[in-house]
């Protein structure tokens, strides 16, 4: 080997460079685990909330060392911020946390650029849109001008009462052509995602969340949060989709309008259903109590003597009433919100009210602390909606606490703001009125002003805000608002206990697969497996060093990665190994042996490792999150797998040999394996074809009765993943939550050991929000109830504590829109190996056949994994859910499939031009022969690592591998008995034609 010197150098180089790098990741693991040590010690379990507590507790203290020296290295000193920069970070599915895909709304930001117009044509296209975007793969926008093309008439988009508004004038005149001001639009829309990335951005910057991850995907308006280690979830979810909206509104008193109420339920009498309402209205003793309540509420208004008698639609909702001279109309239930805003905002209720009254916005105030009241405000509004003062003219906000030790938001305004705040404080001053503090909708607080007019555009929010919640609202008016709403279409939470226990199955089967291989390379090839088990070794510290210095996130794929890619680099010690054998069985010297060896098999390393490589660079492409993990590991594993093979392996041989080893490649026991075997293999293929055309029938059967398990990634769906403290039936709980009253159908499999259940639902697929996110877990809690006793809905919720055995241990959404997305780009990726790979061996070999015999091959290989899935699905103790998993071990199959039959091609190639005068069918059988011993030893190497991550690994990948075990397995038989005969039939064929037309 030339320049052994300088692959030294490389090693040693990449050596140290990889535990440089390593060394932060220990350090940075250090102090972290030094920080939680201090919250534990300072905070006990005793206090209330003591988890948030030592949650903050812990990023304070690493907040407050984040500009010290941590690290010396005697050469340089390193800060914990940029020890935790250079750190290798852990995913969601090892150190438990949130990722989400965020829709932001560009429904509502063209609706925003319209000025909320309300011409038809227009509002008709965004109704036609959201309906098209069902089924469609095109952006919203896309589809909003398709629906207003589709309706629009005479209707220009440059009109005055669509975008040629005061907002948008100097880019959008009346002479513009649609076309010109759709590139306007088009503009404009990226520039509001622009700025809600950047806003959410500096959100989760406040936040204090370790190497968090926030990525914008394409131009769909979709953004990806991935928040690994967060406990807090429902905080951070809350934080994401919060648009901030924050205006400050004169309020009326809410006696002003008791009047109005009365005149209000009269009419609804006539409106309301009288039989739903009568159903609401139990007992005469009901009605008495509404009446008292009505009484006391109307005071000296008139009434009607009948007005209370029957029905009430609006009276039999209130619960209680505010204090006089306050802006609290009455007291309501959380649950009537949406139904009493309704009815006040229907147009024949509106039209009772009086002239100056008839701008009124009703709105709730922040719902009590342990009570399902909530108060009813009615702001002074005017003909455009729009507040006096907004959050805009907020330039910084704080929390801090007040005299009374209550948390509260100080903001300060800049002059526009400051000058309007003090003319509104100086008019609630002299009226003796209150200001109304609206976020998003809601009224956090409406005081009064006591002391005059407040100049200087300097005040504070108070709304019985909790520690947390001021320091988030103080965050979030910092960044600034979202530009539209943010919608979560995709959301995976995963407890910080899971991730523990991912953690643990999965170092736990890395070191079973790696002492497995380890020993077998030594078994098989004596003091030659030493060699490449040192190659081994370091392959996997450049691996991690790698992933370290590139700041990748490691996941629970990505170790599987790393795992499959210490079976799958064997593959080139073992083609090294057993071509070095056969020019020793030559009678080649040993020196002689092993150059010719090296330089014999580096072809077929080559091509196997590229045409894997690709199909890895697509799954890199078309994949998100832990599946790209799993493509990052595979493709650097790949490299190193390169180096590590043919150099370091070439190193340590060379040096043993020169030193006067003698090297036999084999042990007592391996040394006449698979020696001077000549199996007819094409004389079997049409039994093979029979076979496989039997297996491969069975598979379509079932795939067209049965179908598949489709998870919640292509379908739609939640999926909780929830763990009792007894065994339990999943047929059993499948019946209870399937019931009508809970989610009228719900489907329950057990996952792992019997107390694990993995539940999906569809119950409100289409909707999106906190609020029905809410309603889902607690129609969960309540209908499992039975089976969780002593268990409170704060603890089956609650994914902040590392010791949580009981309850909702990771939860996962998807909305069907993006199901879809998920859908076309696997079938993309699919069909994009197929291509390259196609093209690729066309290229290398230079006939149509063996691309043919290839792709044959991989169809072979997937229909047969799609067969078994589907005919197993129902009975297997584990999940077989067809997920984005599920379509990466397509791939990973797919790239296996390839590998070995690249190889047998190479030796056809090679025998093909040696031994011109044989027969193409001896070749093809000879070259099968020889290649026998590689093929199986790197099957069976690679069956054992699978095995040991199928039986050792965690439950959530437990599909996964068994995927690439039956992909393993038919990708070993079709590179023997599919690939190569399909490229003899086809060429046959081909020369069969040819002699018939000469």
């Amino acid at each position: 080997m030339q320049n052994k010197g300088l692959v030294k150098l490389f090693a040693v180089l990449f050596g140290l460079v990889s535990i440089y790098q390593l060394s932060f990741t220990f350090k940075a693991n250090q102090i972290e685990k030094n920080a939680e040590e201090i919250a534990i010690n300072k905070i006990p379990e005793t206090e209330e909330n003591y988890r948030a507590k030592r949650s903050a507790e812990e990023a304070d203290y690493l907040e407050s060392i984040a500009t010290d020296t941590v690290f010396n290295i005697g050469i340089a000193k390193f800060t914990y911020n940029e020890v935790k920069a250079k750190s290798m970070n852990l995913g969601l599915d090892l150190k438990g946390g949130l990722n989400v895909i965020l829709q932001i709304s560009v429904k509502d930001i063209l609706k925003g650029l319209a000025n909320h117009t309300t011409n038809p044509v227009f509002n008709k296209a965004l109704d036609d849109a959201s309906e098209l975007q069902k089924d469609s793969q095109s952006t919203y926008l896309e589809d909003f001008f398709v629906a207003f093309d589709a309706i629009k008439g005479d209707t220009k988009l440059a009109s005055p009462d669509i975008f040629y508004t005061k907002e948008l004038d100097g880019e959008i005149d009346g002479t513009m052509s649609d076309d010109e001001v759709k590139q306007v639009i088009g503009r404009k829309i990226d520039e509001s995602i622009v700025s809600a990335f950047e806003v959410l951005r500096k959100r989760i910057d406040e936040f204090g969340v370790t190497s968090p991850n926030i990525q914008r995907l394409g131009t769909s308006g979709r953004i990806l949060v991935e928040l690994p280690g967060v406990k807090d979830v429902e905080r951070a979810t809350s934080l994401l989709q919060s648009t901030a909206q924050l205006e400050f509104w004169d309020a009326y008193k809410g006696e002003q309008f008791f009047p109005f109420l009365a005149q209000a339920n009269e009419v609804l009498k006539d409106i309301v259903d009288v039989k739903e309402t009568t159903e609401e209205v139990k007992s005469e003793d009901a009605e008495d109590a509404t009446d008292s309540k009505i009484d006391e509420l109307l005071g000296d208004a008139e009434t009607d003597s009948t007005a209370v008698a029957g029905v009430n639609p609006i009276f039999d909702l209130i619960r209680g009433q505010g204090y006089p001279g306050g802006p609290v109309i009455a007291k309501f239930e959380l649950k009537d919100r949406e139904t009493l805003l309704n009815y006040l905002n229907s147009k024949e209720v509106r039209a009772l009210l009086p002239a100056e009254q008839r701008y009124v916005k009703f709105a709730f105030g922040k719902p009590e602390k342990n009570s399902e009241l909530v108060d009813l405000y009615a702001l002074v509004g005017n003909r455009d909606n729009v507040p006096p003062l907004s959050g805009a003219v907020v330039t910084d906000a704080r929390n801090q606490f007040s005299p009374t030790g209550k948390s509260e938001v100080s903001m300060q305004m800049n002059a526009k703001g400051a000058k309007i705040w003090e003319e509104m404080t100086g008019k609630a001053y002299s009226q003796g009125s209150q200001i109304a503090i609206v976020l998003d909708n809601i009224v956090y607080s409406a005081p009064g002003v006591t002391s005059g007019p407040i100049a200087g555009g300097s005040s504070s929010i108070s709304g019985d805000f909790s520690l947390n919640e001021a320091i988030d609202l103080a965050n979030v008016l910092r960044a600034g608002k979202l530009p539209a709403s943010a919608d979560i279409i995709q959301s995976d939470v995963v407890g910080p206990s899971l991730g523990q226990e991912a953690i643990d199955s999965g170092s736990m089967s890395f070191m079973i697969a790696l002492v497995l291989v380890l020993l077998w390379m030594v078994f098989y090839y004596g003091k030659a497996g030493v060699f490449s088990d040192i190659a081994m070794l370091l392959n996997i510290l450049l691996i991690f060093g790698i992933l370290s210095g590139l700041g990748a996130v490691l996941t629970l794929p990505g170790i599987a990665g790393i795992v499959l890619t210490i079976g799958m680099s064997v593959d080139a010690n073992v083609l090294i190994f057993e071509r070095v054998r056969e020019e020793i069985a030559k009678g080649k010297a040993y020196k002689e042996a092993i150059q010719d060896g090296f330089s014999n098999a580096l072809s077929s390393i080559l091509d196997a490792n590229i045409t894997t490589g690709l199909t890895a660079l697509i799954l890199f492409v078309f994949g998100t999150g832990p599946i790209k993990g799993f493509a990052t590991t595979l493709l650097i594993g790949i490299g190193t797998s390169l180096f590590t093979a043919i150099f370091i392996t070439r190193l340590l041989i060379d040096w043993y040999v020169n030193r006067g080893g003698k090297l036999d490649f084999s042990t007592a026991l391996t040394k006449k394996l698979f020696r001077n075997i000549n199996i007819e293999f094409l004389r079997k293929r049409k039994m093979a074809y029979i076979i496989s055309g039997v297996v491969i029938a069975l598979g379509l059967g079932s795939l067209f009765t049965n179908g598949l398990d489709q998870g919640v990634d292509f379908v739609g769906g939640r999926t909780y993943q929830v763990r009792f403290a007894q065994d339990v039936s999943a047929s059993e709980i499948s019946g209870v939550l399937s019931k009508p009253d809970v989610f009228g159908s719900a489907d329950a499999k057990t996952v792992g050991e019997a107390n694990n259940l993995k539940i999906t639902t569809k119950y409100k697929v289409d909707e999106t929000g906190k609020e029905v996110d809410e309603e889902i877990r607690s129609k969960l809690f309540t209908a499992l109830q039975p089976y969780l006793p002593n268990l409170t809905y704060e603890a089956f919720i609650d994914n902040t504590s590392d010791t949580k055995t009981v309850g909702i241990m990771e939860q996962y959404k998807v909305s069907p829109t993006i199901a879809d997305d998920i859908k076309q780009a696997s079938f993309w990726a699919i069909l994009g190996s197929l291509i390259v790979v196609f093209l690729y061996i066309l290229l290398r070999f230079k006939k149509w056949q063996y691309s043919l015999g290839a792709v044959a091959a991989v169809f072979h290989d997937v229909l047969i994994v799609l067969g078994v899935f589907s005919i197993t699905y129902r009975f297997m103790p584990f999940s077989m859910e067809i997920d984005q998993a599920f379509i990466a071990a397509i791939l990973t199959v797919i790239g296996y499939s390839l590998n070995d039959t690249v190889v047998v091609f190479d030796r056809i190639r090679e025998y093909f031009n040696e031994h011109t005068s044989w027969e193409f069918n001896k070749v093809v059988d000879i070259s099968l022969s020889s290649t026998l011993s590689r093929t199986l030893n790197t099957s069976l190497t690679t069956l054992v690592v699978l095995l040991a991550i199928f039986i050792f690994g965690g439950d959530s990948i437990r599909g996964f591998m068994f995927a690439l075990i039956v992909g393993v397995i038919v990708g070993t038989y079709s590179s023997l008995f599919i690939a190569t005969p399909v490229m003899f039939d086809t060429v046959q064929k081909l020369e069969d034609k040819k002699k018939k037309n000469s």
